[in-house]
């Protein structure tokens, strides 16, 4: 076996007068340690060759390729500043420069398109063009029914003394736009409010305050009987007649607590007997 790829064939036919075989070259005969030399030196300069003829290429492209150069013959860069050595005030005003030009060529390309480049049409699944304004017009209407329905739902779960409280405050909001900061001692209306306020320590209270002598909160009548306390003080209205119809928790509420003072007083006086 050669080593360049030949091989050695045996001869067949044996001269006379000797018993050795004889072999004979096949193929080509690898090439010398020179050889292989000078051939990888003429392939590393071919792309040598090859590199320089690309570099000088991409530099001639490079020089013929278009310049910004503005009116005035001024090389710029793409954000609008001239290049070469400038201040930072120069370069930040040729770049706004540069905006305020494309923002007014923005400007003026869809002031030319209309307005309708600025809407977006949209399409049911059949096709058809669906009414933007008109559906959200229609769903800012079922939101607020939606909320007015949500706030009588609320008005009705409270009663009737609480829905007249709110109707106070919400009238003195209002009167309160109107009012001035500082109010004095011949204010009417501050003079009647202060009467009507009760004080638990203040027994000539009773003869100041203007009292609606059988009326509730919301100016229906009371009942003028006796009647079995409750735990808001609340009177029963004029047309009761005077029958219980409770589950009996206002009088058990009220025993519960009687005990437990009871129990505590109690408590109290044998630790003082001890």
């Amino acid at each position: 076996m050669l080593v360049g790829g030949g091989t050695l064939k045996k001869s067949k036919k044996k001269p006379k007068g000797t018993s050795a075989a004889t072999w004979t070259a096949v193929g080509v005969a690898a090439p010398s340690h020179a050889e292989q030399l000078a051939a990888d030196a003429a392939a590393a300069d071919a792309i040598i060759a090859s590199t320089a003829a690309d570099r000088e290429k991409a530099a001639e492209a490079e020089d013929e390729a278009p310049e910004m150069v503005d009116a005035d013959g001024v090389l710029r860069m793409g954000s609008g500043a001239k290049a070469g050595l400038q201040s930072a005030a120069d370069v930040a005003a040729a770049i706004k420069k540069k905006q305020d030009e494309e923002k007014r060529e923005a400007e003026q390309v869809m002031k030319k398109m209309g307005s309708a480049a600025q809407d977006t049409i949209y399409r049911d699944a059949s096709g058809r063009i669906i009414n933007v304004a008109k559906k959200r017009a229609e769903a800012q209407q079922k939101a607020e029914e939606e909320e007015r329905k949500k706030r009588e739902k609320e008005k009705a779960a409270r009663g009737d003394v609480q829905n007249a409280e709110a109707e106070r405050r919400k009238q003195q909001l209002k009167d309160a736009k109107t009012m001035t900061i500082a109010r004095y001692a011949d204010d009417t209306e501050l003079n009647d409010e202060l009467k009507e306020r009760g004080h638990w320590n203040d027994p000539a209270s009773g003869f100041l305050r203007k009292k609606k002598a059988g009326r509730s909160i919301t100016g229906k009548p009371l009942y003028k009987g006796p009647f079995q306390p409750n735990r808001y003080n609340i009177r029963p209205g004029h047309r009761w007649d005077g029958i219980d119809r409770g589950n009996g928790f206002e009088k058990q509420w009220f025993n519960s607590r009687n005990r437990k003072a009871d129990i505590e007083k109690l408590e109290y006086q044998w630790q003082q007997d001890e």
